[in-house]
């Protein structure tokens, strides 16, 4: 008895760490737990779980901050690059250092962005053990995770290198060029030894620096108010519901779908200009300029296509290719956004068709009293001879007046049947509803009434006992009186 009752209190405690570990994944909210009591002495591996529970909680908190930090640290050498590609060679001279500066920068940034992605995986991983009260890191690296780290890290790590040749152009052929074509749009800062093959390569390494904003929406997940809400997080559990980036991006759309897809809209169409300006340039056409890609992007993304400018490189086409794709796709999300607002909901649809109805009601009142009108000037024209002309025109009019009668009661059916369509399935719940109620109130009738027929039952029974023991008791003492009866008149007789 000892045992299980120390077994039993053990599980409970258990539980309640759980319950704790649980609501504490969600709650931003610091809640200090106490590891012992005053006076009490407390089981080691009740310890142990509220350890695994604090070292839970800051885990959380450091995978937050360390997301923060990286999502931050990728913008920054984002910003370098395109600082980078927007100065040369506008204001970098032939030889000076501030080229090979910036470039430092970006290779610093993107150092620190490694880090800050491995620290984060690191986070991840004691995470994964403390959930799964595993001792072995190695159970936690899987086929899949070591894959998904090693492209992420590939990711990060892609930034352009051009700089660390030789910076500046030589020869007065070279300087002609930049100073005729400054006027137009700058080209990367590439030396001119080593041809266009390392040029193609430094903007090929600047446009991928823009998959980094993958950070977004981890970001996004890990600072939602739907992951750290412990009601959702739990109601979600009941249902086996995965709370990934695709249902907070579903509930972000759900509540605030105009903001969200503007702020989408307008970052892609800024971002692909960019990109477009950076693949353009290098051939001086006109759409390296960036107002002339501000206007393909936007009549590409449209699926207007006016052909006036058109990309002339196979980086700029593949660019506009991805723009059409995400125009149709973003225009279908617009149309599904713009037909939830101007649908009508539920109460506006009611107090609409229940006006309609009046209306239409009035009409058909109103065309009823035209027919009878119709009929009694027929027969008034009828009566009186020789008038075959306003026969003919009070037919005509009895005639129009049946057709509008019919056609507004086709019409109000056709609105009926709608309404009680839209009104089906709450009907049908109320109905179910009330059915149900009936039948529970039913059968508690019917238990009472048999439980009241069952005393009944009993109370009777009861009477027909007493009954029997009485007329037992009579008949007994009949024949006794009987039989003293007898005996005395023996005796009489004998005498």
């Amino acid at each position: 008895m000892e045992m299980t009752n120390r077994n039993k209190h053990f599980d409970s405690k258990l539980d309640d760490c759980d319950g704790l570990m649980n609501r504490n994944s969600g709650d931003k909210a610091e809640i200090s737990v106490p590891l012992s009591n005053p006076g009490t002495r407390m089981h080691q591996i009740e310890g142990d779980n509220l350890y695994r529970l604090r070292d839970r909680k800051f885990l959380l908190e450091d995978k937050k901050r360390l997301c923060a930090w990286a999502l931050g640290t990728a913008l920054l050498g984002i910003l370098l690059m395109i600082l980078h590609a927007e100065l040369c060679p506008f204001i970098y001279q032939p030889g000076s250092s501030y080229a090979f500066i910036i470039n430092c920068s970006i290779s610093m940034s993107t150092a620190c962005l490694l880090s800050l992605i491995i620290a984060f995986h690191y986070k991840d991983v004691r995470l994964f053990i403390i959930d799964h009260n595993q001792v072995d890191w190695r159970i936690a690296m899987t086929s899949h995770r070591v894959l998904g780290i090693s492209m992420e890290l590939l990711v990060c790590a892609i930034h352009p290198v051009g700089t660390y040749w030789e910076v500046g152009t030589h020869g007065p052929l070279d300087r002609m060029r930049v100073e005729v074509n400054s006027s137009n749009t700058s080209h990367l800062c590439v030396s001119s030894r080593y041809g266009t093959a390392l040029l193609d390569t430094d903007l090929m390494l600047s446009a991928l620096m823009f998959l980094r904003l993958y950070l977004v929406h981890r970001a996004i997940l890990l600072h939602s108010k739907v992951l750290l809400s412990a009601s959702y997080r739990s109601i979600g559990s009941l249902n086996n519901i995965n709370f990934t980036f695709r249902f907070v991006l579903k509930v972000l759309l759900n509540n605030y779908p105009g903001r969200t897809l503007t702020v989408f809209i307008l970052l892609f169409w800024l971002i692909s200009s960019w990109m477009l300006t950076l693949c353009e340039r290098q051939t001086w056409q006109e759409t390296g300029r960036m107002d002339t890609a501000l206007w393909l992007i936007a009549i590409t993304f449209l699926t207007v296509g006016y052909g006036d400018v058109a990309p002339t490189t196979s980086c700029g086409k593949l660019v506009c290719l991805f723009t059409g794709v995400m125009g149709v796709a973003c225009t279908a999300m617009l149309v599904a956004v713009m037909t939830k607002k101007l649908a009508l909901n539920k109460g506006e649809k009611h107090v609409h068709f229940f006006m309609m109805d009046i209306q239409i009601s009035k009409r058909i009142r109103h065309a009823a009293a035209n027919v009878l009108r119709e009929c009694w000037l027929l027969h008034c024209a009828n009566m009186v001879m020789g008038h075959s002309g306003d026969k003919r025109r009070h037919q005509r009019g009895l005639l129009e007046a049946i057709r509008i009668f019919r056609h507004l009661r086709l019409k109000q059916r056709k609105l009926r049947d709608y309404a009680s369509e839209m009104v089906d399935l709450p009907k049908m719940q109320m109905i179910m509803c009330d059915l149900s109620a009936n039948w529970n109130n039913s059968y508690r009738e019917l238990e009472q009434r048999i439980v009241s027929m069952e005393k009944k039952l009993d109370d009777l029974g009861h009477c027909f006992q007493q009954t029997t023991e009485l007329l037992s008791q009579a008949m007994h003492h009949h024949n006794t009186m009987m039989r003293t009866v007898s005996q005395q008149y023996q005796n009489s007789e004998i005498r």
